[in-house]
């Protein structure tokens, strides 16, 4: 008769320290924070603003870090591709993109790239529709910085981003993802995590730090474009479309990983939730 009991005492005892740690593991969850938002959200002040924000800064980043490519090759012959070349789009891209999201971190929180945009989404960060309108800004913004690079120069040719030869689609899809990963690792944990203090400076130097590495690691064999609103407006103004679906799937696998990760294992959710407008 005992030991019958004590197995009930022991089975109610497991039963609720697991529903007690099934619970405690699903509120940690990025998941449940997740919003759609509001669809008055779309016409707000603030959400417009930061959508303003987004197109500006998109636009900055990309008339430098494109442009500089074309001047590149304007200057050696078309050597971009070379190793000079590839060292001028690294420290182009990572100083326009320190700029660019320094100007923005306080009015839209400064992302530049839908890549980053999805890994706020998923770590509960900042809502659907919010999201949304970052995405059609930071893509216009690609977009009307090709066409003025284009009038400027008068008629050069945008180059969409491409894979070297002997480079698969997976090879690339692999690369994006892990760089990416990288980057949105890098974005959660200088700008996002609640925890990082007030570092001013920082979270715009060292997301320009790891984009420029990661061009000097990638660039040979796919562009490294990290960002798919980098790869959309040279592909839709030079209307080449070859593998750019590429340069969507990585980035995004990437970045939505990068925010499950850092959202699961590194931000204590004791901490108050950072209000959508604040990233």
């Amino acid at each position: 008769m005992l030991p019958d009991f004590l197995k009930c005492i022991s089975r109610s005892i497991s039963h609720s320290s697991f529903h007690r740690f099934h619970s405690s593991f699903r509120s940690t969850m990025p998941f449940n924070r997740v919003a759609i938002g509001r669809a008055e959200e779309a016409t707000q002040p603030d959400a417009l603003k930061a959508a303003l924000a987004e197109f500006i800064s998109t636009l900055i980043f990309v008339f430098a870090g494109e442009g500089s490519g074309m001047a590149f090759n304007k200057l050696t012959n078309n050597g971009a591709t070379t190793p000079a070349g590839l060292v001028s789009a690294s420290l182009a891209h990572g100083f326009a993109l320190f700029v660019a999201v320094a100007i923005g971190a306080n009015i839209s929180g400064g992302h530049v790239n839908p890549a980053v945009t999805f890994g706020a989404f998923v770590g509960g960060n900042i809502t659907l529709l919010r999201g949304i309108l970052y995405w059609i800004a930071q893509l216009l913004g690609s977009t009307v910085a090709c066409l003025l690079l284009k009038f400027a120069t008068g008629g050069l040719t945008t180059s969409a981003f491409s894979l070297s030869t002997g480079v698969s689609v997976w090879n690339a899809v692999v690369f994006e993802i892990v760089m990416t990963f990288g980057l949105v690792y890098t974005v959660y944990a200088t700008a996002v995590d609640p925890k990082k203090g007030n570092i001013g400076i920082i979270a715009p130097l060292a997301i320009g730090f790891i984009v420029g590495a990661n061009i000097l690691a990638g660039g040979a064999f796919d562009g490294a474009s990290m960002n798919p609103a980098v790869s959309f407006g040279p592909a839709l103004v030079s209307w080449s479309w070859e593998n750019h679906w590429v340069y969507w799937v990585g980035p995004l696998i990437g970045a939505g990983l990068a925010g499950i990760v850092y959202e699961l294992f590194f931000i204590s959710h004791t901490h108050e939730q950072l209000p959508t407008g604040d990233y």
